[in-house]
């Protein structure tokens, strides 16, 4: 396993990359997300009406790749289909590190020629021993060294969460969603139609890359499942692994055909495989991002039993119901607890069972942290959700100055000296902007958040069900 470690290496730390066929149509968008590279960028392109836009770039231009007078780790193609084998052929002559085809069209297509120019271009890869990504992707991200595919992404400073994702969108959206929950990427590979390079071969890299603790990915078909299966049970028990099936229905099935020419087994299957393996299944976005965020965030449980402390009497009831639905209980406390609450605890239109509505003792942070400590050491609970009603919590915030900001620390305070996983439901309502600035300061400080009850039972639901796997190994 280690070899692919040494062999794909230059690619996703490559020192030198070449953009061929980047054009004013696109935006010249692969010379601009390349702005920030931390190494030497080169522009093939023979088009004289792009010569002059690429200049402007401060970018150096060649005729060909085999001009260029330095060594070549990492190739990006933007060509024509037809002129791909030509291209392929220039990055076996130049001994380059990777090269990934953003150029579409090929088996995809589903028509004879797309399916003959895969055939050669594969062909082409494999006897040179060249690393071929895609085609149809939009290949490596490497936030450390500014290694992007769009300048939406961010760059110099990278994370520890690695993401495969065989769509180049799923890729890019999960990299800019991601990084406003406080999940940063390490390393992540969007590889299309896998003509060469497979899911397994940059699952294998992850895991064994020492920047990469949690792996993402996002499969719609694998060429050899059992070497799939058996690379992932390995890697699943030193490191989370997180899968997301496309096609998981049979409409969706066939779509991952015209998508990435990908052949994809029955849904159950992949199900009770992923599990065997002891990996994390997710069914889409929303779901990898609330996963990996508990995983990065909450402290390890595997604790069944929740304390649910709700600002108002009716999210009382729901997130009672949401996390119940997700298969927690729901407590009656200790004696010991109910005293203290009662010792302090304004039960006008409140009530301090489980859950409590604190919605009378508001607007005091003593009272709220005091609540959190007191579930926080009640042998009954494992882990304690905060509801952060956001709406209600502004308007606090128009009375007393930086209420809300307060609360945050005071959460943040709480937090450090607690043994239990927290995690906070972050309900917007129509205050969607101060929620992304409360969900951003939420995860400056560690503490994950979630926008819907649903979302943070179903979280904390797969991440306790790892924990719980990787016990008993």
């Amino acid at each position: 396993m280690k070899d692919i470690v040494g062999q794909l290496d230059r690619a996703f730390n490559p020192r030198s990359v070449a953009v061929v066929g980047d054009k004013m149509e696109m935006g010249y968008m692969w010379l601009r997300s390349l702005a920030n590279f931390q190494g030497r960028v080169y522009s093939v392109q023979i088009d004289e009406k792009e010569l002059q836009g690429i200049a402007a770039l401060g970018v150096k231009n060649y005729s060909s790749l085999l001009d260029i007078p330095d060594e070549v780790d990492y190739v990006i193609v933007a060509v024509p289909r037809a002129v791909a084998p030509k291209i392929v052929q220039h990055c076996i002559q130049k001994q380059v590190g990777g090269v990934m085809l953003f150029t579409s069209g090929f088996a995809e297509s589903n028509t004879n020629e797309g399916i003959r120019l895969q055939e050669k271009i594969t062909e082409m890869a494999r006897e040179a021993n060249l690393n071929l990504i895609g085609p149809n992707c939009v290949g490596i991200f490497n936030p450390k060294i500014g290694l992007r595919h769009t300048t939406d992404q961010y760059w110099g400073d990278g994370g520890n969460v690695g993401f495969i994702s065989q769509s180049g969108t799923h890729a890019t959206f999960f990299t800019l969603v991601g990084e406003v929950n406080g999940i940063r990427i390490s390393k992540s590979v969007s590889y299309g139609n896998a003509a060469v390079l497979d899911a397994t071969d940059y699952l294998e890299y992850l895991g064994e890359d020492k920047d990469t603790n949690i792996i993402g990915m996002y499969i719609e078909g694998v060429e050899n499942g059992r070497r799939f299966f058996s690379c992932l049970r390995e890697i699943a028990r030193r490191k989370p692994v997180l899968i997301w099936k496309g096609g998981g229905t049979d409409e969706g099935t066939r779509a991952t055909a015209s998508h990435t020419a990908s052949l994809a087994g029955p849904p159950l299957l992949w199900d009770a495989l992923i599990k065997q393996c002891g990996a994390i299944k997710v069914d889409n976005l929303d779901e990898m991002v609330d996963t990996i965020q508990a995983l990065l965030y909450a402290k390890p449980t595997t604790g069944n039993r929740v304390g649910l402390a709700a600002m108002t009497g009716g999210h009382s009831v729901v997130i009672t119901d949401a996390f119940a639905r997700a298969g927690f209980e729901v407590p009656l406390l200790t004696e010991r607890s109910y005293r203290e609450f009662a010792s302090f605890f304004n039960t006008i239109g409140s009530s301090y069972q489980n859950p409590l509505d604190m919605s009378s003792n508001l607007p005091h942070l003593d009272r709220i942290i005091r609540c959190l400590d007191i579930l926080n050491d009640d042998e009954m609970i494992d882990v304690i959700v905060l509801d952060l009603p956001v709406v209600f919590l502004t308007r606090i915030s128009w009375h007393i100055s930086g209420f809300f900001d307060d609360l945050i620390d005071a959460i943040a305070e709480y937090k450090e000296r607690s043994g239990k996983p927290l995690l906070a439901i972050l309900i917007s309502a129509h205050a969607e902007s101060e929620a992304i600035e409360a969900r951003k300061k939420l995860v400056a400080r560690g503490i994950p958040s979630f926008p819907s009850f649903e979302r943070g039972a179903n979280a904390l639901a797969k991440v306790v069900a790892y924990y719980k796997s990787t016990a008993l190994q």
